[in-house]
């Protein structure tokens, strides 16, 4: 028997899809509120932006490791990059 060296686990995040209700429900209360409030009162032109920076943050809100990495910001260790982040949500 060989040893063979273990394969890497796939640590993707699903993308959350590009619509109000999908963004709204990856969202926590007070942020999910907050998102509603904001699209809803937004002129038609710029809905898009509003809703491309609360998908952004429902995206990173699910990188398991996202709440430590607050964490770890807040007392100066152990810091995980923005690209390492960035590299574990599947945007296709």
């Amino acid at each position: 028997m060989s040893a063979q060296p273990e394969s890497p686990r796939d640590r993707r995040i699903p993308a959350i899809p590009h619509t109000i209700n999908a963004i709204a429900d990856a969202l926590g209360g007070a942020d999910r509120a907050r998102f509603k409030t904001e699209v809803l009162a937004a002129e038609e032109s710029a809905v898009p932006g509003v809703m491309r920076r609360w998908w952004k943050a429902a995206m990173i809100a699910r990188v398991p490791e996202a709440a430590r990495s607050r964490a770890n910001v807040e007392s100066g260790r152990a810091l995980l990059s923005v690209d390492e982040l960035i590299a574990r949500i599947d945007v296709a």
